[in-house]
């Protein structure tokens, strides 16, 4: 079965794509733990991240640092916190997550309610800073 992640990526789900490349989708979640809580996903499904080819997880992973450091200037953090889970969607994925206290990683809290205006205001303002 096609995961959501495929869907989004052949546009069948509207997303708030942040960046991409040939192989490399950055969007951000909308249902995020922070403001600025962005996804980055290989285009190829692919469930698990350590399944992934050595040159695309390395491609993976430099691209997730160009689209954080767009984050960091974007959103007020003091660093954005990486995190690879792996269960909700099996489709491998990174979370970028904008961080002002250990707690804005805590995936067990709930999950915010953003507005589309407020969505659309963010990816706004950390596509200016790539």
């Amino acid at each position: 079965m096609t995961s959501i992640f495929t869907k989004i990526v052949n546009g069948e789900i509207p997303s708030y794509k942040i960046a991409e490349t040939e192989n490399c989708l950055a969007f951000l979640d909308v249902s995020p733990l922070v403001i600025g809580h962005t996804l980055v996903i290989p285009k190829k499904e692919i469930d698990y991240i350590f399944n992934i080819e050595d040159n695309l997880l390395s491609e993976l992973m430099a691209f997730s640092k160009k689209v954080a450091k767009a984050v960091e200037k974007a959103v007020p953090c003091i660093r954005v916190g990486v995190a690879v889970i792996g269960l909700e969607v099996p489709h491998a994925h990174i979370h970028l997550v904008p961080l002002n206290k250990v707690g804005d990683l805590d995936f067990s809290r709930p999950k915010l309610k953003v507005s589309q205006e407020k969505l659309n205001e963010v990816q706004s303002e950390i596509c200016k800073h790539l």
